[in-house]
């Protein structure tokens, strides 16, 4: 086992939550017209369907993250 410095960790995971709140600001906060707290609330389990579903990562090889699991799922049942 290996000892990791638990800022490493911290770093690391703070990085990605920017880096998700920067995209999801991007490809869909500024894309709508947001007049009030409220639309945004109705909006955003909308906005993370499409994300989890439709929307290409970079990380994930321009995949959803559903297809991405869906492909994962499938070489695990693989036997070769």
């Amino acid at each position: 086992m290996k000892y990791v410095p638990p800022h490493t960790i911290v770093l690391k995971s703070n990085g990605m939550a920017e880096s998700f709140v920067r995209t999801f600001k991007r490809d869909y906060v500024y894309m709508h017209d947001l007049p009030d707290a409220k639309t945004v609330m109705e909006l955003l389990p909308l906005w993370f369907e499409d994300y989890n579903i439709n929307h290409p990562h970079k990380g994930l090889r321009m995949r959803s993250p559903r297809e991405y699991r869906m492909m994962q799922n499938k070489l695990e049942g693989c036997p070769v």
